[in-house]
Parts: C-alpha cells; sequence; structure tokens
C-alpha cells in the first residue's frame, strides 16, 4: 500500500500553511483563549474560503467530501500553526448532521465557513461560547451551555451543555461522528508535533553553552532524533487510517500521534529550559495543546484497547 500525496494533496497542503503563516495565528490563539473570537472568526472564514470545511461535508449540501485524506493534510497544518477554535468538532458534527432533518441548514453554513459547531465529548463541549451550533454526546442540540470550566490550555474553553434539546443521529451517526474526531485529533497532534520539533530545532541551533551550540551534543541530537522518529512513525499510521476510516487504524493513528506530540512537548520543554515555560513565548501556546489533544476522543489506554480488541 502507498501512502504518498499525490501533487495535488501536497499543494493544497503547502497552501494552507503558507495562508496560516501569513496570518498571525498566535495572536488568533492568544485573542480566543481571552475570549475574544473575532481574530479567530476570520482566521475560520479564510480557511472555510480555502475549502478546508468543505471537505468534511458531502456534496448534497454544498460540500466535497468526506475526503479524510485531504483532512488529513488540512488538520495537520491547522495543528503545525495551533489554529484555535471547534475544528475537530465542526468535522465531526458535519458527520452526525448528515441524514437527519437539520442538514439542509447547517451543512451549507458549515461548508462556507458560516457556522462553528461543537459536538461534546463527555460531559464539557469546546468552545461553546463561540458555537452556533451545540450537539451534546448523545446527539442532542443542547439549548444552552453552563460556565467556563478549567482546562489545560486557555484557548481550548470548555463548557457543560445543559439537559434537554432535540434528538438529532442514532448511535452509528454519533459513533461514525466520534471516529472523525478521533481522526482529525491525530492528524492536529501531528501538526502540534511537528510545529514543537521544528521550533526546537530552531533554537538549539541558536542557543550557546560553553562557546557552542547546544544543538552540537549528543545528548541533545539523540532527544530530537527520538522525536522525530515518533512523528514519523505516526504519519503512515494516520494516512492508512484516512484510506480505511476503520476505528481499529484511527485509534492506532490517535494513540500514536497523541504519544508522539506529547513526547515533542517534553522535549520542547527541557531543551528550551526555563524559558519554555514563559507566557511571552509562542511555544507555550503549543506546549499546552499537546496534552489535551493526546487525552482528548479517545485516551491513549482507550485507543490501545480498540485496537488490541479488532
Amino acid at each position: 500500500m502507498r501512502f504518498q500525496l499525490t501533487d495535488e494533496q501536497q499543494d493544497f497542503g503547502r497552501s494552507l500553511d503558507a495562508l496560516l503563516t501569513a496570518s498571525d495565528t498566535p495572536l488568533a490563539v492568544r485573542s480566543w483563549a481571552a475570549g475574544d473570537h473575532a481574530p479567530g472568526r476570520a482566521l475560520w472564514m479564510r480557511l472555510a474560503e480555502a475549502g478546508v470545511f468543505a471537505l468534511a461535508v458531502p456534496e448534497a449540501y454544498e460540500g466535497v467530501g468526506p475526503l479524510p485524506v485531504e483532512l488529513a493534510v488540512a488538520y495537520v497544518a491547522l495543528g503545525r500553526h495551533g489554529v484555535p477554535g471547534p475544528l475537530v468538532e465542526t468535522a465531526a458534527a458535519a458527520v452526525l448532521l448528515a441524514g437527519t432533518p437539520a442538514a439542509k441548514e447547517w451543512l451549507p453554513r458549515i461548508a462556507a465557513g458560516e457556522a462553528l459547531v461543537t459536538l461534546a465529548e463527555g460531559p464539557y463541549a469546546l468552545d461553546a461560547d463561540a458555537a452556533d451550533l451545540l450537539l451534546t454526546r448523545e446527539g442532542r442540540i443542547a439549548p444552552g451551555h453552563g460556565p467556563l470550566r478549567p482546562s489545560a490550555d486557555p484557548a481550548r474553553r470548555l463548557f457543560a451543555p445543559t439537559e434537554g434539546g432535540e434528538l438529532l443521529g442514532g448511535t452509528p451517526a454519533l459513533s461514525a461522528a466520534r471516529d472523525m474526531a478521533a481522526f482529525l485529533t491525530a492528524a492536529q497532534s501531528l501538526g502540534v508535533g511537528l510545529a514543537l520539533l521544528d521550533r526546537t530545532v530552531a533554537y538549539v541551533k541558536q542557543r550557546t553553552q560553553f562557546g557552542t551550540q547546544i544543538g552540537a551534543f549528543q545528548a541533545v541530537k539523540h532527544r530530537l532524533a527520538d522525536t522525530l522518529l515518533a512523528l514519523e512513525f505516526a504519519r503512515p499510521l494516520l494516512y492508512g487510517a484516512a484510506l480505511t476510516m476503520a476505528p481499529a487504524d484511527i485509534a492506532a493513528a490517535k494513540v500514536t500521534a497523541g504519544e508522539a506530540a506529547y513526547r515533542a512537548a517534553r522535549t520542547a520543554l527541557q531543551l528550551h529550559g526555563a524559558v519554555g515555560y514563559t507566557e511571552e513565548l509562542d511555544l507555550s501556546l503549543w506546549l499546552r495543546k499537546a496534552r489535551p489533544l493526546r487525552d482528548a476522543w479517545g485516551t491513549p489506554s482507550a485507543c490501545r484497547a480498540t485496537v488490541l480488541t479488532a
């Protein structure tokens, strides 16, 4: 089986990378964490114009998908740039909404970037205060949400949906939506890990100790090489899962990418030393994402159990 992306898919990834590099994404992340969604919504619209959200929406509802491989390419780029918002949840909600009476109203809006939708995982929903539609873990349209809850990543704002609301999809639709969420979280994790590695490599090339770049020390090289290997091992599992969308393949990609991103975060924190903790350094925006993404939409132990029972 080949996992090589086509020229068109690679061009799509490069175009998203260029768009996000020029968009001052760290500013949007910090504003989002403070409750100001305007820069993040503007970035969301630019991503929609690039076709990102249409990839998750069926053609019958003005989308072009679902296209898992292209979605993986896009969400790796989104993770690499730390884009805030319910990105994964909106794409997963598109799966849940398809085929329901609400699809005609919401799916074209999702494809056009006009609607942010969040889907609760467990007791909490991500970014419910910014979402135009809040879906509960049972597949209901929640009438509202509670107050902001503590979160390891301030840009991942958690709220508890209120009870009640109209039921949308049944168990199969919910299961497919959760699989999509786990798959895209794996892609996002891989992007976060790659960003952390890139920034750490750049840092060890510029910081000196005893008159030598710290990146020249064998211990540093080995740590970075191990991090790179873990991330590159996750990449074929992600694209393999995109080809099958089988729950066990998604779980394998999710646990591998999540653990690799978390390893990249620990490596980045150690090699940056005390400066890695500072709020002012953009590195902190990615450091705080690695662990929540590792545990979202399937903890490592749950993913391993899915792989073992397949």
